[in-house]
């Protein structure tokens, strides 16, 4: 593996216009709101310690960011709450056979009405966000599973090519993780005109990390084996609600104060007398 050090220096070197010693980089095409080693060797182990690509990445998550403000700006991560309660997304506390954290979306449980589709790419952006302040989450990466059961036509509808290329854009081309496999169960026909928007938006090696099990548990089995896996797929593990990790940052103190680093607020009340003390201690502000 690459030195950290030096390949972050290359990748800032890429990034800041007059950076690095013979200042010969003028691409300054972003403006990161980190520049330490351990940010941006995110962006380095995602895209294999090459720093053309992960600067490519870089680029291509703050111009996502930018595109798509209402997503990252005055979001409070406690509040979707609603979110984890409506059970359209997990994030297990066990990995899969290959140390690979899981993304679970019960498309058929997602009420629009009750959670907005913002709400639902809020929640995703900030367990991606939490997920990577783990470091084997950023060499291993993850995998998604999108079951479909139950799905209707009031969430087919919301699957706007926009909104599309939004969800190609999040998982695969501009965040600095790593989507090993999507894989896509107990569909059903309105799928497959739901997948006709996407198709454009593919390129050959983003559909070769697609696989489509129906309902058949077993070809799911072949990828990621039943030990790694909730009851409702043929595994060994109850449903975690999403809540849990929303629980467990109210008490910790780095998360918290890493999520605030990237733009997430919090009010006072919503925080651990203690996590509160030490945040205030280090002149950092809920929002």
């Amino acid at each position: 593996m690459a030195p950290s050090g030096a390949s972050a220096q290359a990748v800032t070197s890429l990034l800041l216009p007059d950076w690095g010693l013979n200042r010969r980089s003028k691409r300054g095409e972003c403006d990161p709101h980190r520049m330490d080693d351990e940010f941006l060797i995110r962006f380095l182990r995602a895209r294999h310690f090459i720093p053309q690509r992960a600067h490519r990445l870089m680029v291509n998550y703050y111009r996502f960011k930018q595109e798509n403000s209402e997503l990252f700006e005055d979001v409070y991560p406690l509040k979707l709450r609603h979110v984890g309660d409506s059970n359209v997304l997990a994030v297990p506390p066990y990995h899969d056979q290959n140390g690979r954290r899981l993304l679970i979306y019960r498309i058929g449980c997602w009420d629009p009405k009750a959670v907005p589709i913002d709400d639902l790419f809020r929640a995703t952006i900030l367990a991606m966000e939490l997920g990577m302040l783990e470091q084997r989450n950023q060499i291993l990466g993850g995998l998604a599973i999108f079951d479909l059961a139950d799905i209707g036509t009031q969430q087919a509808w919301q699957i706007t090519p926009s909104i599309a290329n939004k969800i190609v854009k999040l998982l695969v081309s501009c965040f600095p993780a790593t989507t090993h496999a999507i894989h896509i169960i107990n569909h059903s026909w309105l799928f497959d005109k739901m997948y006709n928007i996407f198709k454009p938006l593919l390129n050959s090696t983003m559909r070769s990390k697609i696989f489509f099990h129906g309902y058949d548990l077993k070809s799911l089995h072949q990828h990621i084996n039943p030990e790694h896996l909730p009851e409702r797929y043929g595994g060994v593990w109850p449903d975690y609600s999403y809540t849990i990790w929303l629980e467990s940052l109210k008490k910790n103190y780095a998360v918290a104060k890493a999520m605030i680093s990237c733009g997430y607020k919090f009010h006072e009340e919503e925080l651990s007398p203690e996590v509160v003390k030490k945040l205030k201690e280090d002149d950092v502000r809920l929002s």
